[in-house]
């Protein structure tokens, strides 16, 4: 027997009564989220679809989902794991592999480039990125096993 699909219920963006701000802390109206157990629960739910991010929650007699509003990138590296190259920890519990080609600067930021959007680096994770990266000349250049990378500035 199919079991019955639960009713979409759609928050728009402008309804949401929680944003992430440019660094990827939530607010909810004007308070920042302290309880790290919400804050890690809220990334994890980050989903996206041709409307853009949101977040799905299942409820009792229904599916929420709720496109929240973010000043810059609903996505960031977290966290840095050298071991066989370079993985980044995403907020969302993804994990990618650097690829430094991808880099780029914005904005005294660092991002990389995904297929559909701007991944920022956190500041915990832009300082573990440190130790890899010199200053020459103006330019940033990063240093992965020995393959230097210049990592171009966007507007």
């Amino acid at each position: 027997m199919a079991t019955k699909r639960k009713p979409l219920k759609v928050i728009p963006r402008e309804k949401a009564v929680f944003r992430l701000d440019k660094n990827g802390a939530w607010h909810l109206n004007n308070e920042r989220f302290t309880n790290q157990k919400i804050v890690d629960y809220f990334h994890s739910m980050i989903k996206r679809d041709a409307d853009g991010y949101f977040l799905e929650q299942e409820h009792r007699h229904f599916i929420e989902k709720v496109y929240f509003p973010y000043e810059d990138t609903p996505l960031f590296v977290c966290r840095i794991i050298k071991k066989d190259g370079v993985t980044l920890c995403l907020n969302t519990g993804d994990r990618v592999r650097l690829e430094p080609e991808k880099l780029v600067q914005k904005n005294d930021n660092l991002y990389l480039r995904s297929e559909t959007d701007f991944i920022k680096f956190s500041e915990n994770a832009l300082l573990s990125l440190a130790r890899y990266m010199d200053d020459v000349q103006g330019r940033y250049v990063i240093t992965i096993d020995g393959n230097s990378h210049s990592i171009p500035r966007m507007g």
